[in-house]
Protein backbone atom coordinates (compact mmCIF):
# COMPACT_ATOMS: atom_id res chain seq x y z
CA UNK A 1 0.00 0.00 0.00
CA UNK A 2 1.46 3.58 -1.27
CA UNK A 3 1.04 6.39 0.35
CA UNK A 4 1.10 9.05 -2.49
CA UNK A 5 1.72 12.97 -2.22
CA UNK A 6 -1.88 14.92 -3.39
CA UNK A 7 -3.83 17.87 -3.61
CA UNK A 8 -6.88 17.98 -1.66
CA UNK A 9 -8.86 17.63 -4.53
CA UNK A 10 -7.63 13.63 -5.80
CA UNK A 11 -9.07 10.38 -4.19
CA UNK A 12 -7.36 8.56 -2.02
CA UNK A 13 -4.92 6.00 -3.38
CA UNK A 14 -4.63 2.56 -1.69
CA UNK A 15 -2.04 0.23 -3.76
CA UNK A 16 -2.89 -3.66 -2.24
CA UNK A 17 -1.83 -7.12 -3.14
CA UNK A 18 -4.96 -9.04 -2.58
CA UNK A 19 -8.59 -7.56 -0.83
CA UNK A 20 -7.98 -9.72 2.70
CA UNK A 21 -5.19 -6.92 3.33
CA UNK A 22 -7.80 -4.24 3.70
CA UNK A 23 -9.95 -6.12 6.64
CA UNK A 24 -9.06 -7.28 9.88
CA UNK A 25 -7.95 -10.81 8.93
CA UNK A 26 -9.67 -12.41 12.38
CA UNK A 27 -12.86 -10.93 11.67
CA UNK A 28 -15.57 -13.91 11.59
CA UNK A 29 -18.32 -11.99 9.97
CA UNK A 30 -19.56 -12.07 6.24
CA UNK A 31 -17.14 -10.24 3.98
CA UNK A 32 -19.60 -6.70 3.93
CA UNK A 33 -19.47 -6.20 7.39
CA UNK A 34 -15.65 -6.89 8.86
CA UNK A 35 -13.56 -4.25 10.00
CA UNK A 36 -11.38 -2.50 8.11
CA UNK A 37 -7.48 -3.70 9.44
CA UNK A 38 -6.51 -0.71 11.25
CA UNK A 39 -3.52 0.43 9.45
CA UNK A 40 -6.15 0.92 6.54
CA UNK A 41 -8.59 2.62 8.48
CA UNK A 42 -5.61 5.31 9.87
CA UNK A 43 -4.65 5.74 6.29
CA UNK A 44 -8.05 6.28 5.10
CA UNK A 45 -9.04 9.02 7.90
CA UNK A 46 -5.61 10.23 8.06
CA UNK A 47 -6.00 11.45 4.50
CA UNK A 48 -9.54 12.20 4.54
CA UNK A 49 -9.14 14.74 7.41
CA UNK A 50 -7.16 17.02 5.63
CA UNK A 51 -9.84 17.58 3.19
CA UNK A 52 -12.28 20.32 3.22
CA UNK A 53 -15.72 19.52 4.83
CA UNK A 54 -17.50 20.48 1.72
CA UNK A 55 -15.81 18.12 -0.89
CA UNK A 56 -16.90 14.57 -1.59
CA UNK A 57 -14.47 11.75 -0.55
CA UNK A 58 -13.42 9.33 -3.26
CA UNK A 59 -10.92 6.44 -2.63
CA UNK A 60 -9.33 4.33 -5.55
CA UNK A 61 -8.22 0.91 -4.75
CA UNK A 62 -5.42 -0.35 -7.20
CA UNK A 63 -5.17 -4.50 -7.19
CA UNK A 64 -3.59 -6.87 -9.41
CA UNK A 65 -6.30 -7.84 -12.32
CA UNK A 66 -6.95 -11.34 -10.94
CA UNK A 67 -7.93 -10.04 -7.38
CA UNK A 68 -9.85 -6.67 -9.16
CA UNK A 69 -11.86 -8.88 -11.16
CA UNK A 70 -12.90 -11.67 -8.30
CA UNK A 71 -16.24 -11.28 -6.84
CA UNK A 72 -14.94 -9.86 -3.20
CA UNK A 73 -13.63 -7.05 -5.10
CA UNK A 74 -17.02 -5.86 -6.15
CA UNK A 75 -18.44 -5.59 -2.63
CA UNK A 76 -15.43 -3.15 -1.58
CA UNK A 77 -17.23 -0.23 -1.58
CA UNK A 78 -20.25 -1.43 0.63
CA UNK A 79 -17.75 -3.50 2.54
CA UNK A 80 -16.57 0.01 2.94
CA UNK A 81 -19.27 1.88 3.59
CA UNK A 82 -20.78 -0.50 6.07
CA UNK A 83 -17.54 -0.26 8.25
CA UNK A 84 -17.31 3.50 8.72
CA UNK A 85 -21.38 3.85 8.80
CA UNK A 86 -20.63 1.68 11.54
CA UNK A 87 -17.91 3.45 13.35
CA UNK A 88 -19.94 6.54 13.01
CA UNK A 89 -22.99 5.29 15.17
CA UNK A 90 -20.59 3.69 17.75
CA UNK A 91 -19.15 7.59 17.81
CA UNK A 92 -23.03 8.44 18.29
CA UNK A 93 -23.13 6.50 21.10
CA UNK A 94 -19.74 7.73 22.78
CA UNK A 95 -20.91 11.07 22.35
CA UNK A 96 -24.23 10.30 24.33
CA UNK A 97 -22.43 8.16 26.62
CA UNK A 98 -19.78 11.17 27.45
CA UNK A 99 -22.95 14.01 27.53
CA UNK A 100 -24.92 11.52 30.33
CA UNK A 101 -21.90 11.43 32.43
CA UNK A 102 -21.74 15.02 32.05
CA UNK A 103 -24.65 15.27 33.38
CA UNK A 104 -24.35 12.76 36.25
CA UNK A 105 -21.11 14.47 37.30
CA UNK A 106 -22.42 18.19 37.05
CA UNK A 107 -25.48 17.44 39.46
CA UNK A 108 -23.08 16.17 41.90
CA UNK A 109 -20.77 19.26 41.27
CA UNK A 110 -23.33 21.65 41.76
CA UNK A 111 -24.57 19.71 45.25
CA UNK A 112 -21.03 20.04 46.77
CA UNK A 113 -20.55 23.28 45.78
CA UNK A 114 -23.70 24.24 47.70
CA UNK A 115 -22.93 21.72 50.97
CA UNK A 116 -19.47 23.99 50.76
CA UNK A 117 -21.23 27.18 49.98
CA UNK A 118 -23.70 26.39 52.91
CA UNK A 119 -21.32 24.99 55.34
CA UNK A 120 -19.06 28.20 54.91
CA UNK A 121 -21.87 30.57 55.69
CA UNK A 122 -22.89 27.95 58.90
CA UNK A 123 -19.41 28.21 60.43
CA UNK A 124 -18.43 31.98 59.85
CA UNK A 125 -19.33 32.25 63.87
CA UNK A 126 -17.22 29.47 65.02
CA UNK A 127 -14.22 29.81 62.56
CA UNK A 128 -14.28 33.60 62.97
CA UNK A 129 -13.25 35.86 60.37
CA UNK A 130 -8.98 35.76 60.77
CA UNK A 131 -6.88 34.68 58.38
CA UNK A 132 -7.61 30.95 59.80
CA UNK A 133 -11.24 32.11 58.85
CA UNK A 134 -10.24 33.02 55.31
CA UNK A 135 -8.56 30.32 54.72
CA UNK A 136 -11.27 27.90 55.35
CA UNK A 137 -14.08 29.50 53.79
CA UNK A 138 -12.24 29.86 50.83
CA UNK A 139 -11.10 26.31 50.60
CA UNK A 140 -14.46 25.24 50.64
CA UNK A 141 -15.27 27.54 47.68
CA UNK A 142 -12.14 26.15 45.63
CA UNK A 143 -13.52 22.66 46.60
CA UNK A 144 -16.89 23.80 45.23
CA UNK A 145 -15.55 24.46 41.92
CA UNK A 146 -13.52 21.60 41.33
CA UNK A 147 -15.79 19.61 41.92
CA UNK A 148 -17.47 20.91 38.80
CA UNK A 149 -14.43 21.01 36.72
CA UNK A 150 -14.98 17.68 34.94
CA UNK A 151 -18.53 18.78 33.58
CA UNK A 152 -17.04 21.94 32.78
CA UNK A 153 -15.24 20.27 30.72
CA UNK A 154 -17.24 17.77 29.34
CA UNK A 155 -19.17 20.62 28.17
CA UNK A 156 -17.25 22.95 26.97
CA UNK A 157 -13.76 20.89 25.41
CA UNK A 158 -13.91 16.74 25.21
CA UNK A 159 -17.20 16.68 22.94
CA UNK A 160 -15.70 18.40 20.07
CA UNK A 161 -13.23 15.39 18.93
CA UNK A 162 -15.70 13.03 19.29
CA UNK A 163 -18.15 14.86 17.06
CA UNK A 164 -15.88 15.69 14.48
CA UNK A 165 -14.49 12.40 14.15
CA UNK A 166 -18.41 11.32 13.72
CA UNK A 167 -18.53 13.83 10.90
CA UNK A 168 -15.61 12.74 9.38
CA UNK A 169 -16.45 8.70 9.63
CA UNK A 170 -20.40 9.91 7.78
CA UNK A 171 -18.50 11.35 4.70
CA UNK A 172 -16.65 8.53 4.54
CA UNK A 173 -19.91 6.27 4.89
CA UNK A 174 -20.80 7.91 1.80
CA UNK A 175 -17.72 7.71 -0.33
CA UNK A 176 -17.20 6.43 -3.43
CA UNK A 177 -14.89 3.65 -4.26
CA UNK A 178 -13.41 2.37 -7.41
CA UNK A 179 -11.36 -0.82 -7.70
CA UNK A 180 -8.67 -0.19 -10.52
CA UNK A 181 -7.00 -3.38 -12.37
CA UNK A 182 -3.49 -3.53 -12.84
CA UNK A 183 -1.06 -5.82 -14.57
CA UNK A 184 2.09 -7.14 -12.99
CA UNK A 185 3.87 -3.50 -14.27
CA UNK A 186 1.41 -1.46 -12.46
CA UNK A 187 -0.14 0.10 -15.35
CA UNK A 188 -4.26 -0.02 -15.34
CA UNK A 189 -5.86 -2.29 -16.99
CA UNK A 190 -9.57 -1.57 -15.90
CA UNK A 191 -11.94 -0.36 -13.02
CA UNK A 192 -15.02 -1.47 -11.23
CA UNK A 193 -16.92 -0.31 -8.54
CA UNK A 194 -18.25 3.60 -8.64
CA UNK A 195 -16.16 6.44 -10.43
CA UNK A 196 -14.57 8.60 -7.87
CA UNK A 197 -16.29 12.09 -7.27
CA UNK A 198 -15.19 15.11 -8.62
CA UNK A 199 -14.78 18.57 -6.27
Amino acid sequence: MARRRRRDSRPIQLRIQNVGQLFHTLDPLPFRERDLDLGVEEYVVGWAGEMTAQQPIAIVVHLPKAEALGDEARHIEAAMQNYFAYRAEVLGWDLRDLFRTGRAALLIGMAVLAACVVTGKASAGLVGTGYFGRFYNEGLIILGWVANWRPVEIFLYDWWPIARRRRLYRRLAVATVQVVAENADGHAVGATGSKPGRS
